[in-house]
């Protein structure tokens, strides 16, 4: 059965659900290793070569009133609640049941509960806890490496934001538990595996956390809606500020967000479907360029004729015959 391949990501299941098979009831109770589970890792230099390398990773089920952290942990990775530490490697701790305190010099106490995971940093001075009345359950992995350093500095994390809101995922946790397993096997290029999982693990990070934001106070639906309208004018003109005033949101924020959601700031998202609705236009119908400018609102022909090649590299014309040529080529293959 899968829980006998993946213990811990089965422990995880039974825990969100309240299910335990029956001919493994006595098992769960009694064996301690799905309450505690991790491994430290030897690192050489050719797995530091990969760009990516696994220090640490494991899994920790917290009871109510009981000691925290555990006292089986290395000397470098041990620490004082009270004292705090800092680490030299970045960590992603994952909160999947319970609650507690995360606490910065930067930015002070930040509540902690399931769903939530805190991005720690080299160097950087932390402390984090569960409540005893609670306690918790965390799966974390701690690595290195230049690629990790070139996320931080393209800002694809940011420092201010150690508390990451992902919600609960079991395919998140899966990964988690599959990076136990392969470290416990410890086979040859365990140490390159490892360092997959966890860029599947940042790639989900950033994309959970990205939408979650978007979700609360039904962002997205404004910015879904902005986009619905800008479709709908694709032959007008659409003013991003009054745009704003029409879903009642302020510009500067609207500006903001919409950039974050889209990559384009409203304007240049609006410049950019124009531009993709001139390529259509170009390719499948018999309208001059100078007709395709009128149809399409902009200020003269010069004009949209300047914003189109410094897009595409083509003058429309241009793009007009590579693209009816190779419709062409496309119909001769079918």
């Amino acid at each position: 059965m899968g829980y006998k391949k993946y213990p811990v990501f089965f422990a995880f299941l039974m825990k969100i659900h309240n299910f335990v098979p029956k001919e493994e009831c006595s098992m769960i109770k009694s064996n301690n290793e799905w309450n505690v589970d991790f491994k430290y890792l030897i690192v050489n230099d050719k797995d530091k070569k990969f760009g990516l390398w696994v220090n640490s990773v494991g899994f920790q089920s917290i009871p109510p009133d009981s000691p925290y952290p555990l006292k089986d942990h290395p000397s470098g990775y041990f620490f004082n609640i009270q004292k705090g530490r800092a680490l030299r490697e970045y960590q992603l701790v994952y909160i999947t049941k319970g609650r507690g305190l995360f606490h910065t010099k930067e930015h002070g106490e930040q509540q902690v509960c399931r769903g939530r995971m805190m991005f720690l940093l080299p160097g950087q001075w932390h402390t984090y806890y569960p409540y005893r009345q609670t306690g918790w359950d965390e799966y974390y992995i701690g690595f290195q490496g230049p690629i990790a350093d070139n996320m931080m500095r393209a800002n694809f994390f940011k420092e201010e934001n150690h508390i990451l809101e992902v919600g609960l995922d079991e395919e998140l946790v899966s990964l988690f538990s599959r990076a136990i397993e392969v470290a416990e096997s410890d086979k040859i290029s365990s140490q390159q595996y490892l360092s997959g999982i966890v860029l599947h693990i940042l790639g989900m990070v950033l994309s959970l956390s990205k939408n979650k934001i978007f979700e609360l106070g039904d962002v997205d639906q404004k910015i879904e809606q902005a986009k619905i309208i800008m479709n709908e004018n694709i032959y007008k003109e659409v003013d991003p500020e009054e745009l704003a005033m029409k879903l009642n949101i302020s510009y500067s924020w609207f500006r903001k967000v919409f950039k974050d959601y889209t990559g384009y700031a409203p304007a240049k998202y609006f410049q950019e479907l124009k531009l993709r609705k001139a390529k259509q236009l170009l390719v499948s119908t018999s309208h001059s360029v100078k007709e395709i400018s009128y149809l399409l609102n902009y200020r003269t022909t010069e004009h949209f004729f300047t914003l189109f090649k410094k897009n595409t590299g083509f003058t429309p014309l241009e793009y007009r015959l590579f693209g009816r040529e190779t419709t062409a080529e496309e119909s001769e293959v079918e």
